[in-house]
Formats: C-alpha cells, structure tokens, sequence
C-alpha cells in the first residue's frame, strides 16, 4: 500500500499500563477508607459515516478513563475522570474521599467482594475476543469498506447511508482486597441504508472480527431490498403470520432482558415477577445467558470482578433461574452469578450476553411455508406501552413485504404494530439459526429469524 495511506497505531491501554494505573489509585488511598475499587477503561473504536453517496465524516476518538469507588462504612461513591497522570488520579482519590464522608448512610451498602469470590477468573488463552486486524483498523481501511458500499448502491443507481466503525476496547478492575482482572476485545459494526425514490432497504452487522463484516454484501442486500419494495401497496391492518429477521427479533427481545434481573423483581417492576418456574412462554423457546458462547463479546467478570457464569433463563418455554449481583443476591437469599453492574446502581445486575436457541429453517424456507403473511425487513422507533406484558408499539420500516402462496408478492407500505413479547414468544412457528445480530434498540445478541403467528398491525401509514 502506497506510503500515503494513513496509518493507525493501537492505543487500547495495555495490561500492565491499566494495573500501574490502578495500583497507583489504592496506594494513594491507602487505608484512609474501609474499601478502594478502581475501574480502567480505554477505547479507539472510529467511525465513519457516508451520506448521499459521499463521505461525509470520520472520528477516530481516542480515550483512558479512571474510576474510583470509595466504600466507608455504610457509605459509598464513586468518581471518575479522563485525567490518568499521577497528580490527576490522586486528586480524584482524595475527591471521592472527602465525598464519600459527605453521604449519608445507606444500608444496603456491601463491603467490597473477598479475594475469594473474584480470584476463580482463571487466564485462559481461548477467551481472545481481540483481532489486531480489527482493533487497528486504519481510515483508509474503514474508507474502503464504505466505497464497497457506495460503489454497491450507485451500481443500482440508488443513494446510500450508514456508518462503518472499527476499533478495540479495553476494561480492567481491581480493588484493595487484591482483586485484578483485564479484558480487550476489538469490534466492528457496519450499517447502511440504501434508499430509491419511494422505497429503501437496510442492513447491519456487529461482529468482534471484521473479516465477519462483508460491508459490500450489507450493502447488495440493502439495495434488493430497496429495489423490491418499490411501489410498495396498501394492505390493511390486522393480525397477520410475520416473518421477522434476527435484526428485528433482537430489538423487540431487548425489552425483555432486564425482567430477568433480579432487582426488578425486589423492586416488583418485572413482567415475569412471581412466574419463576412457570411456563411463561411456547415450549420452542430456549435462552441462556452465556458468556462463553462463541458468538458473543464482552468481559468474563461483571462490574464488581466477579466472574460471569453461564445461565439458563428460559428451558422450554419455563423462566428457570434471574440473574443476581452482589446485593440482589443478598436480599434473595441467592448466590451472585456474576452479571452486577458497576456500583453504586440503582439497577443491580442485568444479562448482557444473551443467546436464544434457534432451529434450521432459513428465511426462504419460511416464506415458501406461509400462504399469506408479512415479510419484515427491521423494525423502527419501538416503545414499551405496557410493562407488565411488554407490549411494544413500532413501525415497519426499510423493505416490508406480503408473502402470498409461499412468495414474495410485492412491497408494502408500512405499519404500525402493538405486540406483546410475551404473546410473540407463544405463537413463535419456526425458528431459523441463531446468529450474532444486531439492529438500534437493544444491543447485538444471539438470536435467530423468528416466523410468528397472530402478530397484530394496527395502523397503517402512507410511506
């Protein structure tokens, strides 16, 4: 490559940088308080964002960040800044020192976790989420993945939109009790939207290797459906068999996830509260949590360095176990499974790596199976209505479609649905393979295509 091409250098803080930082922080402390955590994060993930067939920005933000926790008896606070020189984490270690003493008493405040419960992370060299190819990406790179996508789009003469972004992450966590655990991994996302004169089409990927984000397939697989669902007809509302793609099962699923928390049971906000070991959904759903699943990304220990177990939610359709950290658990009368989330937090602990058992039907073995339902593209500016059943209000949006005699009959306009979750997740008819997907309201997830009955359109729009 021509030596003009720019050149991206990893700054992700190392290991041993992170634990200097972090040593520095509980030696300045001291045993001034009862308990010292300190949290280090850094990132370089860029982006690069196109429009109108045209580049149109790059960020390449680079960032350390420190974070303290400070527990004084039934007190406790935490502070954080961007400044990691000597004199900056010390002044932000006397802050939360001089803060802490400031707050009243809560009583609900644990003491920070032992030795014991943090030290079972073992170092294991098959848990690398971190591609250097990826994690190092350079601009040129990035701008070649987006020219794939407008060369893809004008090939069509469509116009197109999106975002392709690269980078890695880092977090490490320790605290006074001699507890030290580091994660980095590298990401890659890319969506795009590819739009014609009354219809448009839309794809996204998020995968921790970018050789998995084939940016010029996204962007061929946006375009057909744009160029598809051109013209689109009026059908009307109602109650139809819909066939929804892993992109759109993870945004309405993302609504569910924190109901397997166990403070939103202490705190009576979970729609599954009270139906632990109850047949809540269809006998074909199946979802764990699982750390470890090769699909997924993320740390192995949780905001506190406890470690990250694998746990079942849903077996056969019966909600099986919550997710507990530190404090839920305590209350509860349970053990902690390693899904806390940095204190002090008013939310407790909350599932973050989610896989949904699927099946082998494919998206085109769905259609040929419906006489007559809605092939959906994605879905668009979902709302919770009514937490206790998850009932969700959305827009179709980007390619929807009426399937008739097992085909594709043309493009529709879009509509306005009210679903429960709940209710999804009892009429669920087939389900296609699990794949790492990811749309805009929840975050990427282990799900598969989803072909479900009685799924209720209430309006339709002009577009």
């Amino acid at each position: 490559m021509a030596s003009t091409r720019l050149e991206r250098q990893q700054i992700v803080i190392s290991e041993s940088e992170s634990k200097r930082l972090i040593d520095l922080a509980l030696a300045h402390a001291g045993k001034r308080v009862d308990g010292v955590e300190v949290t280090v994060t850094g990132s370089n993930f860029a982006t690069s964002r196109f429009a109108n067939n045209n580049m149109t920005q790059n960020q390449a933000p680079e960032r350390v960040s420190v974070s303290v926790r400070v527990i004084s008896g039934k007190r406790q606070i935490r502070l954080s800044s961007d400044d990691i020189s000597q004199s900056g984490i010390e002044h932000l270690v006397d802050n939360a020192i001089k803060a802490v003493a400031l707050l009243p008493e809560d009583p609900t405040v644990l003491p920070l976790p032992a030795l014991a419960l943090t030290e079972p992370l073992a170092r294991d060299v098959d848990f690398n989420r971190y591609d250097r190819e990826t994690g190092e990406m350079s601009a040129d790179q990035r701008s070649d993945s987006v020219n794939s996508m407008i060369e893809a789009a004008k090939k069509h003469n469509l116009s197109c939109a999106g975002t392709y972004g690269a980078g890695g992450d880092s977090i490490a966590i320790g605290n006074s009790n001699g507890m030290f655990h580091y994660h980095n991994e590298s990401a890659c996302e890319c969506s795009v939207t590819a739009v014609a004169a009354n219809s448009s089409g839309w794809a996204k990927v998020h995968n921790p290797k970018s050789i998995h984000v084939d940016a010029r397939a996204l962007a061929e697989s946006a375009a057909k459906n744009a160029i598809l669902s051109a013209d689109p007809k009026d059908v009307p509302p109602g109650k139809y068999t819909v066939i929804l793609p892993p992109s759109a099962v993870v945004d309405l699923l993302g609504f569910l996830w924190g109901d397997f928390s166990a403070t939103s049971h202490i705190d009576k906000l979970s729609s599954l509260l009270g139906k632990v070991g109850q047949k809540v959904f269809g006998e074909n759903i199946n979802i764990k949590d699982d750390v470890f699943h090769p699909m997924q990304a993320g740390a192995r220990f949780d905001g506190e360095g406890l470690p990250r177990t694998v746990v079942t939610l849903v077996d056969k359709g019966v909600v099986k176990n919550l997710v507990y950290g530190r404090k839920s658990a305590a209350k509860m009368n349970a053990k902690p499974t390693g899904h806390g989330v940095s204190e002090p937090s008013p939310e407790g602990e909350f599932p973050v790596n989610l896989v949904m058992e699927g099946g082998t039907a494919s998206i085109d073995e769905m259609v040929k199976s419906t006489d007559r339902g809605i092939l959906l593209s994605r879905v668009w500016y979902v709302r919770l209505v009514d937490p206790t059943t998850i009932l969700l209000t959305g827009m179709t949006r980007d390619g929807t479609f009426l399937i008739e005699n097992g085909k594709i009959s043309y493009g529709i306009k879009n509509l306005r649905f009210n679903v429960s979750v709940i209710d999804m997740l009892n009429n669920v008819l087939t389900l296609g393979p699990s794949v790492r997907a990811a749309g805009e309201d929840s975050f990427p997830a282990v799900v598969p295509a989803l072909k479900v009955a009685n799924f209720n359109f209430s309006s339709t729009t002009k577009f």
